[in-house]
């Protein structure tokens, strides 16, 4: 399996309780390393370039909303099989469905409050990464 990178914003309901480190410790746990990271609060017009495939959706604000109200701590994670393996790291969107020692399991309050976000493919990992970081920001 190739190395590859794939995006990963920690969530504010994660960030407001504290638990980047608890996060990112199931990450690095899971094999994969942290090669960028950076702490910022998102601006409304990025959260809505950012979840732009969701603008005709009846949830769009409240994510929005939801995602500029405390700090994020957004990522670039490499490894093999990246994207997949991030995928299966953050469990079930519902962390009630999550299955056990995944972020979601152990840190999400909700459906909508999930703690993590994370690419679902190759091409999306390269615009999202590319929304948040540039070349020199990522060392691996």
């Amino acid at each position: 399996m190739a190395i590859e990178r794939t995006f990963s914003i920690i969530k504010p309901d994660a960030t407001k309780r504290n638990i980047t480190g608890k996060v990112n410790a199931i990450i690095e746990g899971a094999g994969l390393r942290i090669v960028a990271q950076k702490r910022i609060q998102m601006t409304k017009a990025q959260a809505e370039t950012f979840y732009s495939v969701h603008k005709e959706r009846p949830f769009f604000g409240e994510l929005v909303d939801f995602m500029i109200s405390a700090p994020v701590v957004v990522q670039v994670l490499e490894g093999e099989g990246a994207i997949a393996r991030y995928r299966e790291v953050m469990g079930a969107t519902n962390p009630a469905n999550a299955a056990p020692g995944t972020i979601r399991k152990e840190c999400a309050l909700s459906v909508g409050e999930n703690s993590v976000h994370g690419s679902d493919a190759a091409e999306t990992a390269a615009i999202e990464i590319a929304q948040f970081f540039s070349g020199n920001e990522i060392v691996g």
